[in-house]
């Protein structure tokens, strides 16, 4: 198994990135346009990009500290993986720790994610401290 991981350090408060990770209006506005997503353990979050759709079951909600999921449905390579975002409050700034993880082998697919994430993690930052972020 092996994961994608991202550190960031964001310019905003941890509630603030909980938000943004956490509920249908916050995540529309970074990662994908057409979200259905609540802050609720067990909820299934549905994520579309044209014709590739993601499944995430809530598995973990801890306010301004931690958001996890589990992918229900989805390509084959993500079915299975899970996806957390965990928060450190520091100095001035909040520490983002994302990690996709339990991926079963590093190929093309997983090459093309870690680019992507890095971009919507990015796109994420932007949302947190500067009010857009640059969803699909």
């Amino acid at each position: 198994m092996t994961d994608i991981r991202l550190n960031v350090a964001i310019k905003a408060t941890p509630r603030k990135i909980y938000d943004a990770i956490s509920t249908q209006d916050g995540l529309a506005s970074w990662w994908s346009i057409q979200t259905t997503a609540k802050p609720e353990v067990g909820f299934v979050n549905v994520f579309t990009f044209g014709k590739f759709r993601n499944e995430m079951q809530v598995t973990d909600l801890t306010s301004n500290k931690r958001v996890a999921w589990k992918c229900i449905n989805s390509i084959d390579e993500w079915i299975d993986t899970t996806i957390s975002f965990d928060l450190e409050e520091k100095d001035s700034s909040t520490i983002l720790r994302f990690t996709h993880g339990g991926w079963r082998a590093v190929t093309d697919t997983f090459a093309g994610c870690t680019y992507d994430w890095a971009h919507f993690i990015r796109s994420l930052k932007s949302l947190c401290e500067t009010g857009t972020g640059t969803p699909s």
